[in-house]
């Protein structure tokens, strides 16, 4: 299983928050994140996000894998 499988799109938000996102909007199942200075970002509301999925959304928000992951410790 990859490292960054297992995450639910409401994790993902959760983690992306934590290095300033915030919600936008929700658009039927997709949460619309948002950050000033930064791209947007597109979560599915998901149980399970696909890790190819996670791995682009990580790099739009210019982080690594590694730190995305120390996020989610904390």
């Amino acid at each position: 299983m990859s490292r960054l499988g297992n995450i639910s799109g409401k994790e993902a938000v959760r983690i992306f928050g934590k290095i300033g996102y915030f919600i936008e909007r929700q658009s039927a199942s997709h949460i619309i994140l948002q950050s000033p200075g930064k791209p947007v970002l597109v979560i599915p509301d998901h149980k399970e996000l696909a890790p190819n999925l996670l791995r682009s959304q990580i790099k739009l928000a210019n982080l690594t894998e590694d730190e995305f992951l120390e996020l989610k410790r904390k």
